[in-house]
This record gives structure tokens, sequence and C-alpha cells, in this order.
């Protein structure tokens, strides 16, 4: 994980005095009741799913934690730091093309250990992390719609060059023969199994990601976030902080390509397109910018109202949209934002109550 010493050397008396958070936990007592709870839901869920013979959702829970990692990977580009990027597909696809190309080279022009996943993986976070260090080294010169823009027009150069890629199938994309080795007696072709190696990587990501926003560098970036001229003035080297946390997210987006291309045994240049950026945006803006947990609600809610509604009627886009739009509406930041008023309400009910009882 970066940390602030171990960023290129500009003011690094100033970096030192900048406090880490000094909260006991990374979580208090009812998040970690509810993150507890949520994880051994999803532990049991295979089980459950195939002893009532919904096996399908198997896999459609696992693409929603395919999602929750690359729209948490934006959220630390937009909520943290400030950076409104339209180029996330860019990695998000590069590392599932990565993933392609190994499959497809391996034991053929390349040796065939290139296709395993303690290879191809890596390799496509490798991918991503060095396409968001060569954008973010352009981009982050300026500022605002500018920067939007020049993300955007990043994303769509790379999504034309693998459109006119004939080996990688051109605009047809191209088929995995099979899902990546990983050896340790694990087969990834069985859905559940997958499912499993999955879920270990998503509650990695998050875990990893809750480090880098609770160090010395998350605060460097929040304050980059809100007062970039001041953090200038008092010596923090801006730009290269930018381009780490560009650097970082687009090594998660690359992993989470990774997985998108071995769940499906397919990649499509269609991963790589803008729209994909705009639905990864507006994952992580209905779910709330800012909030360790908002890629998971904007990636739960938008791909279940996709499958739910999208099973009785061809128009589900138009339903999807006004329900997208309540969330806006009615939420100050998304979803999160709405949990977090509930939650101090309540608390305050209950803090009155007991108040109220007390002799």
């Amino acid at each position: 994980m970066p940390t602030t010493d171990s960023l290129p050397s500009a003011a690094p008396s100033v970096v030192k005095q900048i406090p880490e958070f000094k909260t006991t936990a990374l979580l208090t007592g009812p998040q970690w009741t509810a993150a507890l709870l949520a994880m051994a839901a999803a532990i049991v869920f295979p089980v459950a799913a195939t002893a009532t013979d919904h096996s399908f959702y198997i896999g459609f829970v696992t693409r929603i934690m395919i999602y929750v990692i690359v729209v948490s990977s934006l959220n630390l580009l937009v909520g943290y730091a400030g950076l409104v990027s339209f180029g996330h597909a860019a990695y998000f696809g590069v590392g599932a093309y990565a993933v392609g190309a190994a499959t497809l080279l391996g034991g053929d022009v390349l040796p065939k250990w290139v296709a395993s996943a303690w290879v191809a993986w890596p390799f496509a976070m490798l991918v991503g992390a060095v396409l968001a260090a060569a954008v973010g080294a352009l981009a982050l010169r300026t500022r605002q719609v500018y920067f939007i823009m020049i993300t955007l027009a990043f994303s769509q150069m790379v999504y034309y060059l693998f459109i006119g890629m004939k080996s990688f199938g051109s605009d047809n994309g191209m088929s995995l023969a099979s899902r990546s080795g990983f050896g340790l007696g694990l087969d990834l072709a069985n859905d559940t199994t997958f499912y499993y190696v999955v879920f270990v990587l998503t509650a990695a990501t998050m875990f990893l990601l809750t480090l880098v926003v609770r160090s010395r560098f998350g605060v460097v970036m929040r304050g980059i976030s809100e007062n970039e001229s001041r953090m200038s003035a008092i010596g923090i080297p801006v730009y290269r902080y930018k381009l780490v946390c560009f650097i970082i997210a687009g090594a998660f987006a690359g992993l989470a390509g990774a997985l998108l291309a071995n769940q499906n045994a397919y990649v499509s240049p269609r991963v790589l397109d803008w729209t994909q950026s705009g639905i990864l945006l507006m994952m992580l803006i209905v779910g709330g910018v800012g909030y360790r947990c908002g890629g998971i609600y904007g990636a739960v809610l938008l791909l279940v109202l996709e499958e739910v509604i999208s099973s009785h009627t061809e128009y589900w886009q138009f339903f999807v949209g006004i329900g997208l739009i309540s969330v806006v509406l009615f939420g100050n930041n998304g979803i999160a934002s709405l949990i977090e008023k509930f939650t101090a309400l309540f608390s305050r009910k209950k803090a009155a109550a007991i108040e109220g009882g007390t002799p």
C-alpha cells in the first residue's frame, strides 16, 4: 500500500506532520456487526442457492462483487481525491483483455503458466496501473471539465485501438477457451469455487482501500480534494499524490476486468466504451460518493434493478431511471447518506428514550 513515506521526496517534513486517524478500529461496533452479517450471508449464499435450485444467482452475485471492486476503485478517485474520471472503463477493459491475451497466447506463443491466475491477474493489475499512469500523467495537468474530457478522450482511444486489433477479435471480441488456472486444488470452472475466489478478492480489496483512505496518504488526498491550492502552498507535492492515487485505482480496476473476463469467458470491446464509464459513475453516485460502502450499495442496487425489471419488461431502463432519479432526489449523497441519516436518527431517539427513562 502506498504511504507518504514511499512517495517521491518533496516537502517530507510537511507530510510527516499530517496525522493519521486516531480511531481505535477500522469500523465501529454496529459497522462490524453489519459487515460480519453481510460476510456470513455471502459465505452461505452459494449453498442456499444450490439447495433451492437457484444456482443461476451464484453467477449473478459474483458479477455484483466484480463491479463492487471496480466502482470502489473509482470511489478512491472521485470520493477521496475529487477527480471525476470519465475514462475508468479503460482500465477495467484492459484488465479483461490482459487475461484474454494471456489465455490466447499461453501454451502457444508464450509458456503455458502465463495463463495461470497467479500470473495473468497480477499482469492485468499491472497493465491497468501502467495505463492509468500514462493517462494520469497528462490528464492531471488539467482541471475540472477539461480533466473529464481528456479522460474520456483517452478511454475512447483505447476503445478504438482494441476494435482495430483483429488478433483480439476486433469489434466481435474474443472468447476464452477456459478460465484461468488457479491451482491449490481449486477449479475455477466451477461457478461456486469461482464465487468464493471473487468473494475473497472483493473483501481484500475493500480492506486495502480502507487502509489507503485511512492512512496519511488518504488524509492528504482529501485535503487536496477540499483545497488543492492550500495543500500546494504548504509544500505538498499535489501532482505526485494524485498520480499515485490514479495508479492505485487503475490497478484495482484492472483486477476487476480480469475477473469479469474469467466469469464470462469472453472479452468485448464494449467494456471499454464511454458508456461503461458512465455506468460506473452512476453506480457510485447512487451508492454514495466518498462513502466506503458507496460502491457496494450502488453496484447492488443498479444490477439488481436491471435483473429484476428486465425480466418483466423490455423497457426496464425507463423504470431503472425512475428509481435512480428518486435516489438522487431524496438522498443528499446516495444510498449511503440515507442510511447514515436513518442511523443517526435512530441513535438520537434511542439516546432520548434512555435519557427520558433515567430517574
